[in-house]
């Protein structure tokens, strides 16, 4: 492997890492603060019971996503993996149903998508957090769908929100093309 090759490798393993401690001062900060978190408990309550072919082993949760983890109805916090989230293009408000399998392995699924709508906006990076500015408003963004689309600071991209909710999330649904940027009005 080259020198420079390392040199990449080692800085995605750091900002993959300073990606990590923001995700970890986030839910601290939601736990702390249950003002935000207060919804999601309220949409997980709202949650029918899905039938399931599990065995009895498995453990079933069902719980709203919140832009990085989901929480069920009794305020209880599951991380959710963000490579499945940005895949997903999971947004605040969608409800997932998590499997917890005899081995301790999670397994989620989404079964309940919130509303969407696309916005377009402008990718850029502050406070250690990627974040979309789009409609006036900055929206965040998890690493792993910034580096799934290899989007880069000033990008334009199409963004995914909740329709009805404010939210302080969106999920990337596609860079735009640079040449695209004379097309784009704001």
């Amino acid at each position: 492997m080259s020198q420079a090759s390392k040199l990449a490798l080692l800085k995605e393993m750091l900002d993959s890492a300073q990606s990590n401690i923001n995700s970890a001062k986030q839910v601290i900060s939601e736990l702390i603060g249950t003002k935000d978190k207060n919804l999601f408990v309220k949409l997980a309550k709202e949650i029918e019971p899905s039938s399931s072919s599990e065995s009895e082993e498995d453990k079933i949760v069902e719980g709203a996503f919140d832009g990085q983890n989901m929480i069920d109805k009794n305020g209880k916090t599951y991380p959710v993996p963000a490579n499945y989230a940005s895949k997903s293009k999971l947004i605040p408000g969608d409800i997932l149903k998590l499997t917890i399998k005899e081995d301790g392995s999670f397994l989620y699924k989404q079964i309940g998508p919130v509303e969407r709508k696309n916005v377009i906006g402008t990718l850029t990076y502050e406070d250690g957090q990627y974040k979309v500015i789009a409609s006036g408003k900055a929206y965040k963004v998890l690493l792993a769908s910034v580096t799934y689309f290899k989007a880069e600071v000033g990008d334009n991209v199409t963004l995914v929100i909740p329709e009805l909710e404010d939210s302080e999330w969106g999920a990337i649904e596609n860079v735009l093309p640079k040449d695209a940027n004379d097309i784009i009005l704001e």
